[in-house]
């Protein structure tokens, strides 16, 4: 009998159950070097990650199709699209983070870059993951906040960061994602981690400000279920050999 193959949702969903954590390692193609691909590669592969993001708040470059086609080469790690427009559609990798801002009331990253997108992956074979994207006060103003034109959640009001995460998983969404923001001065509160995680059902995913391995194993310990990490592996390939 044929094994079914589950997919990056299922994956992700099977994890939880499991108490497995997951590490998803983010590039952001405007960072990135098309010639140091390869060593990025291999220290993604030498990595306890288990997904890879592709990404950014503006990609500027044009190197994403490419970044893409290498990563699906030399990785068996599922590439995930986690764009911040509809630009950064990619029919190579295997699934988009379907993000809005629920954070934010611009309407653009609620519902508008949504419509835009949804006519272009009606027409793909991407797995569209619908996540509800929820941005953390993190002590600087975050690429996100600027780009989004958005102001963060803030980091101490843990019941309104909660009833959004709720109203996201009641809206529909199939991912929570906690995010500090990219080169962020603090990571997500551990408390507020704990409390969404213990009540909302979907998986929550953090991503921003972790700096070191401790970071990321308070993030799990306070109920994360997959952690990011983008610009610690950015400024240091070794990163995950401390």
């Amino acid at each position: 009998m044929q094994e079914q193959i589950l997919t990056i949702r299922q994956q992700i969903l099977e994890a939880k159950s499991n108490g497995q954590k997951l590490l998803a390692v983010l590039l952001d193609p405007d960072k990135i070097v098309l010639e140091n691909v390869n060593y990025l590669i291999e220290k993604i592969n030498g990595s306890p990650a288990t997904h890879i993001f592709v990404g950014g708040s503006i990609v500027q470059n044009n190197i994403l199709e490419e970044l893409i086609s290498e990563l699906k080469q030399k990785t068996n790690l599922p590439v995930v699209l986690f764009p911040g427009d509809p630009s950064q559609i990619s029919v190579k990798a295997d699934g988009i983070l379907f993000l809005s801002l629920l954070s934010g009331r611009n309407p653009d990253y609620l519902i508008e870059y949504q419509v835009q997108a949804a006519p272009i992956l009606k027409k793909t074979n991407l797995e569209v993951i619908s996540t509800g994207y929820i941005l953390i006060e993190s002590g600087n103003e975050t690429a996100v906040a600027r780009v989004s034109k958005t102001k963060p959640l803030s980091r101490k009001n843990l019941e309104l960061v909660l009833a959004t995460a709720q109203a996201g998983e009641m809206l529909g969404n199939q991912l929570i994602y906690l995010e500090a923001g990219s080169g962020a001065k603090e990571p997500v509160p551990t408390e507020m981690i704990e409390m969404i995680s213990q009540n909302i059902e979907i998986p929550v995913i953090v991503g921003g400000g972790i700096v070191d391995l401790q970071g990321i194993q308070k993030a799990y310990k306070a109920g994360a279920d997959l952690v990011v990490i983008g610009t610690a592996f950015e400024n240091n390939s070794h990163f995950f050999e401390q």
